[in-house]
């Protein structure tokens, strides 16, 4: 197929990826509480595996079936290259832990990924409503309206951010982590530190944040925030500077104005 063919093909497909992200999304909004539910690991554990089951039930389906031939990428906390072919890359709560402790910061997550390259993506906040939405190609939208990153060219005037991909990474991973924030916090302005990855990428794609960087190749935190903000016109990279995908072992997406400087300050922990 065509590269024209697969465009028009995929934001054809958009809408009904949209609407089954949609009715997902009110199956974890009717799950959510303001207080914080569990209170042992195995009492949390059980309850994000419940949130997750719950979406995936009504959701699984559907995407497969708006994608005829497509496959079901099963781990969400997986990282690396997939198999060529097409791949429905889905986090059915992405921010899960947040949502179970009774915050906000949450949302759906479905990407399409071609060739470990995503080119259509659908992350739907249900308790404020919002939808972005990116198909390659087609620019990225918050609700219908056109998203651009942000203009900024210094550093030091910038709002960046980072956080931990998954529990049980590895000590160095973490020590990673920290003397990242350590040295952005002396070259940048302010740096947020939270999760999940998606939440902090939706924030660069709209021009609210200027960047965000992981030690980590987990997917499905990833491929939605890729996708939205190249196509808001941010930079793409792993940390040595090359174009990212799914193969690659980690991340930063940033406005071109700051991208290079931000490379150079990570340079020593990446």
């Amino acid at each position: 197929m065509s590269t024209a063919m697969s465009f028009a093909a995929d934001t054809m497909l958009l809408s009904e990826v949209t609407a089954a992200v949609k009715t997902a999304g009110l199956t974890l909004r009717d799950r959510h509480t303001p207080h914080a539910r569990g209170v042992s690991l195995d009492e949390v554990v059980a309850e994000i595996h419940a949130n997750d089951d719950a979406v995936l039930d009504v959701l699984r389906e559907p995407l497969l079936r708006a994608r005829p031939g497509s496959q079901w990428a099963e781990d969400e906390l997986a990282g690396g290259a997939l198999p060529p072919g097409e791949w429905w890359v889905v986090d059915p709560a992405e921010g899960n832990i947040n949502h179970v402790h009774g915050m906000e910061d949450w949302a759906v997550t479905s990407t399409l990924v071609r060739d470990n390259r995503p080119v259509l993506t659908v992350v739907h906040l249900p308790l404020s409503g919002d939808t972005y939405t990116a198909v390659a190609g087609g620019g990225a939208r918050l609700d219908g309206r056109p998203l651009k990153v942000s203009a900024k060219t210094d550093l030091g005037a910038a709002l960046v951010g980072t956080g931990q991909a998954r529990p049980g990474e590895d000590e160095r991973t973490f020590r990673r982590i920290g003397d990242s924030v350590a040295d952005m916090l002396v070259n940048g302005l302010v740096v947020r530190v939270s999760v999940p990855a998606t939440m902090q990428l939706i924030h660069v794609a709209a021009g609210r944040t200027d960047a965000f960087w992981q030690f980590s190749d987990v997917r499905s935190g990833l491929v939605a925030g890729a996708l939205l903000v190249s196509e808001a016109g941010g930079t793409v990279t792993d940390l040595a500077g090359e174009p990212w995908n799914t193969g690659s072992r980690d991340f930063l997406a940033a406005a071109p104005g700051i991208h290079a400087a931000a490379l150079k300050v990570l340079a020593p922990t990446a």
